[in-house]
C-alpha cells in the first residue's frame, strides 16, 4: 500500500497522482498492463492459502495478477 501510494496508484492500480515524478521510475515496482493499470512486479509464495486469501481479499486485492500467486493446499503443518 505504501509504495502504491507513494507512485499515485490506487487499489485497482490506476495512475491518480500528479506528478511525474511518480512515474519516472514506475517500472522499478510495476509492469504496465493493458488499460493503463499498473501491475506489482511480484510473486507471492506461501504453503499456506490463507495468507494468500488474506492478500486477494485486502484493498490491494485487485492489484496483483491471480497468476502470480503460488501457494499450497494445507499448509507445512509447523514441519520444518
Amino acid at each position: 500500500q505504501t509504495i502504491s501510494g507513494e507512485h499515485g496508484l490506487d487499489g485497482s492500480g490506476v495512475y491518480n497522482g500528479t506528478s511525474d515524478l511518480q512515474l519516472e521510475r514506475m517500472n522499478v515496482y510495476f509492469n504496465e498492463g493493458s488499460g493503463n493499470k499498473y501491475v506489482p512486479r511480484a510473486v507471492l509464495v506461501d504453503l499456506e492459502p490463507g495468507t494468500m486469501d488474506a492478500v486477494r481479499s485486502g484493498p490491494f486485492g485487485n492489484l496483483f495478477r491471480p497468476d502470480n500467486f503460488v501457494f499450497g493446499q494445507s499448509g507445512a503443518g509447523n514441519n520444518w
